[in-house]
């Protein structure tokens, strides 16, 4: 082990909260290149979870993973407490209302940094499971793929977001004309704070390139992965 000092000390732990083992991914089976695991995803988790984020009718969209499922957009999450009734709807841009100031980032629309997350621990599961293990992509559709697969579209989706599309028009300037037409504008990327969950519009700030600008790292080619 390269890591002795903390394997023994994970498996003390593991040894004297059985329970907690039990909901933890098999720490001593290895994976691909003798790999370890350490994770509350197992396989199985892992594939119920991916199953609804990979749903177009749920996370999934065409440019990136929705901070919110789009089921809510009908079907909306109601808590009631104290004769007051709470509801989270689905919103993929602006906010509706005004609770917790108005910003709605985390109730639909495409968030990032949330996604450069999603991305990056795909990669790490991949570099456990290997090619042998996959997955519908995207839900529904019959077609399978490895995890670093689903990895790659997910970037090329986000990536989307700032490209010209087949019209010659960029998914992040779907509101303004002159963003896609005049060429003293049309080239010149804005770093939006997030992105609307169905069209790809940019909204909120737009020079949020403290998180935004991660798209670069997804252009970047990854270094093969040692077996």
């Amino acid at each position: 082990s390269r890591l002795p000092r903390f394997g023994q000390a994970l498996n003390e732990i593991f040894d004297k909260e059985p329970e907690l083992a039990g909901l933890v991914s098999h720490w001593h089976e290895p994976g691909r290149g003798d790999r370890r695991l350490l994770s509350l995803l197992r396989g199985h988790r892992m594939k119920r979870l991916l199953h609804r984020m990979l749903d177009p009718g749920e996370f999934l969209s065409e440019y990136g993973i929705r901070s919110l499922s789009k089921t809510h957009e009908t079907n909306p999450y109601v808590f009631e407490m104290a004769g007051q009734r709470y509801e989270i709807k689905y919103v993929p841009g602006e906010s509706t209302n005004r609770m917790f100031g108005g910003n709605s980032n985390w109730r639909g629309p495409i968030w990032l940094p949330i996604n450069f997350l999603i991305i990056e621990s795909l990669q790490k599961f991949h570099h456990y499971y290997g090619d042998d293990f996959k997955i519908e992509y995207p839900t529904g559709s019959g077609q399978y793929s490895t995890i670093l697969e689903v990895a790659e579209h997910l970037s090329k989706r986000l990536v989307r977001l700032f490209q010209l599309d087949e019209f010659g028009q960029r998914p992040i300037y779907h509101h303004c004309e002159r963003m896609q037409q005049d060429p003293e504008f049309r080239d010149h990327l804005l770093f939006y704070e997030y992105f609307h969950g169905d069209n790809g519009r940019g909204v909120g700030a737009s020079h949020q390139t403290g998180w935004t600008a991660l798209v670069a790292k997804l252009l970047y080619p990854r270094r093969p992965l040692r077996n």
